[in-house]
């Protein structure tokens, strides 16, 4: 291992001063690079810090870093579930669905409660993350989600990818893509040294046939044939890549398709035989799926997902690296039909809580403390910034970030400063500062809700307080003038 590979994360001790406080939970957080303003952190409510069904509550605290404790920088293994929704976990309140694994990784690190996606569909968000800006500043964002070949990510512009390879990490995307299909797109041809998964936004889980009858699963830029249930596939694989002796840091964003339909259990062999039979007869919406599916089903999906996750840890483990090993998950959007997103209105593709709020849990045993949880309002490019930070990388200064990096807030207990959070998909915008969010939806009507008392979005506060909602508006509309407009079939 090189001297650079061994570099440390700076190791700055906490300012001096009072340690960040439950009332330090209502300030306000930090400035986007590409608009000047956001939003207050919301402390959580009893009801979100109880790990319901694990028989824990996790009392809100300060972020403790761990002190004394020197680490290289971090190994990053970023899993991604795909339409998961907001309490489709027992540990954000699922009273029928046990994710123990993931409860525990909740546990071992931050768990958030105001985290959200960078948008409300698939596509959009991993061009979010990927980049760590906003989708509508580029072209392939505009889509929501893909649905052809004619959009993607453009391999000149930089991602997380690229800029940690630039520094000296390994890099390896396992599973869904979603940014583009080949010949012109790829994870490889956009920082990642190895691919293996799917190009399109759905497939059907044993066959592999993607949304246009096509089959999709590729090994680089290959087709590779395997007919095993693909959860299973995709497990075992980042469990061998995990495993590796790597002789430097390393970065695997792992995809997983669960629980996005076609509703589809391991085992399930005759229910993938019929969406197969109507694939292969021409039926364009064979994997909507439209006709299946069901809230048992449902469960069973997000608790084999999280026995994926707990076997991917597992080999973690035993592989030695875990305690130098940054783990997050989180979902790519909001839930989708059966999903448990209660107390939030809305799913998958509305900017209404329940489309865009998602799990999210970060643990890094080496210099985060466990038992934590986070109301810090954050999203999809947040974590784009931080990540670069810990690594060592500095943003494209042509490609300004979206995001903040929360490093300070994580290690130091830095209060982030005041900024919003920014969202636009075709038909809806939305916007949020502290405990309040400017919301309009397809019937073109402004809203603006106090999410701190009213995570619902019920009780609409327009009328009652003008000119916060219009400056809110004001600010969602300087950030949109920056960005792409959308054009006809994008």
């Amino acid at each position: 291992m090189t001297s650079q590979d061994q570099s440390s994360v700076p190791d700055k001790s906490p300012r001096s001063g009072p340690s960040l406080t439950r009332r330090a939970f209502t300030t306000a957080v930090g400035a986007t690079a590409a608009t000047a303003a956001v939003g207050t952190q919301t402390a959580v409510p009893a009801a979100a810090a109880t790990g319901a069904g694990t028989g824990d509550t996790i009392r809100e605290r300060p972020f403790r870093a761990a002190r004394g404790r020197h680490s290289r920088r971090p190994n990053i293994l970023f899993i991604l579930g795909d339409d998961l929704g907001w309490a489709d976990l027992s540990s954000y309140g699922a009273p029928h669905i046990r994710t123990p694994h993931l409860d525990r990784l909740g546990r071992q690190g931050v768990r958030f409660t105001d985290a959200y996606s960078g948008s409300a569909t698939c596509s959009p968000t991993r061009f979010s993350l990927y980049t760590g800006r906003y989708p509508g500043r580029t072209e392939g964002g505009l889509a929501e989600p893909i649905a052809d070949r004619s959009a993607g990510l453009d391999p000149t512009h930089p991602t997380l990818a690229s800029l940690l390879r630039g520094v000296g990490y390994s890099t390896a995307l396992i599973g869904k893509w979603h940014c583009g299909y080949l010949p012109d797109y790829s994870p490889t041809k956009s920082g990642w040294d190895e691919f293996f998964g799917n190009f399109g936004g759905a497939l059907e889980y044993y066959s592999k046939l993607g949304l246009g009858g096509e089959y999709d699963l590729y090994e680089g830029d290959a087709e590779y044939k395997n007919l095993r249930y693909y959860t299973r596939i995709l497990t075992e694989r980042a469990s061998e890549y995990v495993r590796r002796d790597h002789g430097k840091p390393w970065l695997l964003n792992l995809n997983f398709t669960t629980p996005h339909w076609p509703w589809i259990a391991d085992g399930d062999k005759e229910a993938s035989a019929e969406i197969v039979r109507r694939i292969k007869a021409g039926d364009g919406s064979a994997l909507w799926h439209a006709d299946g599916g069901s809230v048992e089903k449902y469960k069973e999906m997000v608790e084999d997902l999280d026995r994926s996750v707990g076997e991917v840890l597992d080999a973690l483990d035993r592989s030695g690296q875990a305690e130098d090993t940054l783990v997050f998950f989180a979902s790519d959007n909001g839930g989708e039909r059966f999903s448990y997103n209660w107390p939030l209105s809305g799913n998958k593709s509305s900017l209404q809580e329940g489309g865009i709020r998602v799990p999210s849990v970060l643990r890094w045993p080496a210099r985060i403390d466990g038992h934590q949880v986070s109301g810090l309002p954050v999203f999809s490019p947040d974590w784009t910034a931080t990540l670069l930070e810990l690594g060592g990388a500095r943003p494209d200064p042509a490609h300004p970030l979206d995001g903040v990096s929360l490093a300070g807030y994580l290690l130091r207990n830095e209060v982030p400063r005041e900024r919003d959070l920014f969202w636009r998909v075709r038909g809806e915008r939305a916007l949020r500062r502290g405990d309040w969010k400017y919301y309009r939806g397809k019937a073109g009507r402004d809203q603006l809700f106090r999410l701190a008392d009213d995570r619902r979005e019920q009780a609409d506060r327009a009328a009652a307080e003008p000119e916060l909602l219009a400056e809110l508006r004001a600010s969602w509309e300087r950030v949109d003038s920056g960005l792409l407009p959308y054009t006809t079939g994008s």
